[in-house]
């Protein structure tokens, strides 16, 4: 018998080893081929571990469109479905399809030199636009091709829905349910003076609108992370911000919903 191949991933600390020693060994006993690498023939992605983990298996993998559940060994688990001690109701509800696939939209940042270099960038949280430590930035923002205002401060954030409850949260921004399609653009220490006039709070966006980012000073040093992946540019001529064509596919059992989730992590 066999029931599919199955990639296993997981954070590498004593205790997510030991659940993938433990879960590897029961899914071999139902049939299944289990692998410690993504395989694009898997039918399904377990990712063993905390939210860290969860963004780091997507980010490897590429985005894929492979069905993943994580199972949560960190601390707050966001992303993550399955407790290690409900692996048997785990395996049961995926065999018997009770489960749904919640489509998580994601966000890309265009970023383009001034000597023509275009690069690429895509998180499943967010994507924040920042400057050198302690030193402000100033860009000129644009929404949908028009300009908007004059940014002064640390930087600006661009989050997902399902990202809202991350770095988007700890900053102000809004907890947005994952079902509505939108981009969240939050200001990082935004100053607001008779100098400077920045947006102090949070912005939404409907997802086909691109937002564009101009530094003031090119030659300065600008700094792009994406799920906390930093990449450090200089002489940046412009940035844009849009929503990606990725996504990725996250079971959810019967018994799941956004609200009591938010409800037990922050409440």
């Amino acid at each position: 018998m066999n029931n599919g191949i199955i990639s296993i991933f997981t954070n590498g600390t004593e205790l997510s080893a030991d659940v993938k020693t433990l879960l590897t060994r029961k899914l071999i006993n139902r049939g299944y081929t289990v692998m410690s690498e993504y395989s694009g023939e898997a039918t399904l992605l377990i990712c063993i571990g905390g939210d860290g983990a969860f963004l780091e298996t997507i980010h490897n993998c590429d985005f894929p469109g492979t069905p993943i559940v994580g199972i949560n060994t960190g601390h707050l688990g966001f992303f993550q479905e399955v407790l290690p001690e409900d692996f048997d109701k785990f395996i049961c509800d995926y065999e018997k399809g009770d489960y749904s696939l919640q489509k998580l939209n994601t966000v890309q940042c265009t970023v383009t030199t001034s000597d023509g270099v275009i690069n690429s960038h895509t998180g499943l949280n967010e994507i924040t636009i920042t400057g050198r430590k302690s030193y402000s930035v100033h860009f000129d923002i644009s929404i949908g091709g028009k300009p908007i205002e004059k940014f002064s401060g640390d930087g600006i954030l661009v989050a997902t829905s399902a990202g809202s409850t991350a770095y988007n949260y700890s900053l102000g921004g809004s907890i947005v349910d994952p079902r509505l399609q939108l981009l969240q653009v939050t200001p990082l220490a935004p100053m607001n003076t008779t100098a400077y006039r920045s947006f102090t709070s949070s912005i939404l966006l409907p997802d086909d609108l691109c937002l564009g980012v101009v530094p003031e000073k090119p030659e300065n040093r600008i700094y792009i992370t994406n799920d906390g992946i930093e990449t450090c540019y200089s002489d940046v001529k412009s940035i844009e911000v849009s929503a990606s064509d990725k996504h990725v596919n996250l079971i959810r059992f019967n018994n799941y919903d956004f609200w009591n989730k938010v409800k037990d992590k922050f409440l």
